[in-house]
């Protein structure tokens, strides 16, 4: 296998810490958050010790600068699983601190920019996102994007740049002329009604997916304020055509305690997902009454689940 590096590089800074030579293509991308807004300098400072145990391939600063820690041709050690990384170019990307990790217009440019200039060395016609964790991790259905919170009990890569998965995949998809790139993929997509994320049912052009599961669309039109869910036959489904129906309003609200558990449904009846929010703000997408005592619950607008309200103070 033939690998080249990034010419989007500005600063290298070579990291011990990687395994020579990877044993796999490389098909997928894989997205961090660095929870710090670091320099591309500081970020390869942060790799460069030996004890550190940990690298990327690359990594974006705040002002939109490219740094280079692991060229292409060497598995980095990022994302808590040596077989994603052997196959997926690792990037961490400078952030905010607290959720939802926030990244900077000049670093999410640059990211655009690096992702589609990766894809385009390495023969990646499309890219596949997936907010089915089953389909990641399985690359099911084409999908070949994968986060750190797949593999390890972390929110990486935060909830800001989580929730602009599926608008990266777009919008690169769009730079690399990918055909059929607004269609996120779910099992049997091709079998029965199809939900299509528009900002009218007439301007096929603004698609941002097409779902077989109305809360996957639901979830888009949540993260992409101003578009609608149609059905097959065009007709408006959520938020409702019907103006004398009243939707939902989503709100932010503050969690002081880092420890909040995020379940799978609304309800302590319910699983949870091994996860935490983390202290600071989240946006509300949705309320259920808990049952019995349960207070009542909200579904969070990343899509990885369903908190208790009582922990939480509207903003």
């Amino acid at each position: 296998m033939a690998f080249t590096n990034s010419p989007l590089v500005s600063h290298t800074r070579i990291s011990p810490n990687r395994t020579p030579n990877r044993n796999h293509a490389i098909d997928t991308i894989t997205i961090h958050c660095v929870v710090g807004q670091c320099s591309v300098e500081t970020i390869g400072n942060v790799f460069a010790p030996s004890s550190r145990q940990a690298s990327s391939n690359y990594g974006i600063g705040p002002d939109g600068r490219i740094g280079m820690y692991c060229e292409e041709k060497d598995r980095s050690w990022c994302s808590s699983n040596a077989t994603n990384d052997h196959r997926a170019i690792t990037i961490e990307v400078a952030s905010d601190t607290t959720e939802p990790y926030a990244v900077t217009d000049k670093a999410y440019a640059a990211l655009l920019d690096l992702v589609t200039d990766i894809c385009k060395r390495n023969g990646i016609k499309k890219l596949v996102w997936s907010t089915s964790k089953t389909d990641r991790v399985n690359h099911r259905n084409g999908c070949n994007m994968t986060v750190h919170r797949d593999f390890a009990n972390k929110s990486c890569p935060g909830t800001y740049l989580y929730e602009r998965h599926a608008q990266i995949a777009a919008e690169v998809n769009k730079r690399l002329g990918a055909t059929d790139s607004n269609v996120q993929n779910d099992v049997n997509a091709d079998k029965g009604t199809l939900y299509r994320v528009r900002k009218s049912w007439e301007d096929t052009a603004s698609q941002k997916g097409a779902f077989t599961e109305l809360d996957n669309a639901k979830r888009c039109v949540d993260n992409n304020p101003g578009y609608t869910v149609y059905d097959s036959s065009g007709t408006a489904v959520y938020p409702s055509a019907d103006p004398t129906v009243n939707t939902f309003t989503p709100y932010t609200v503050n969690i002081a305690i880092p420890n909040l558990n995020i379940r799978k449904g609304p309800g302590t009846n319910y699983a949870t997902t091994g996860l935490f929010t983390g202290k600071g703000a989240f946006t509300i997408v949705e309320e259920k009454n808990g049952q019995g005592s349960d207070a009542g619950w909200g579904r969070l607008k990343s899509g990885a689940g369903w908190i208790s309200l009582d922990y939480c103070t509207k903003l």
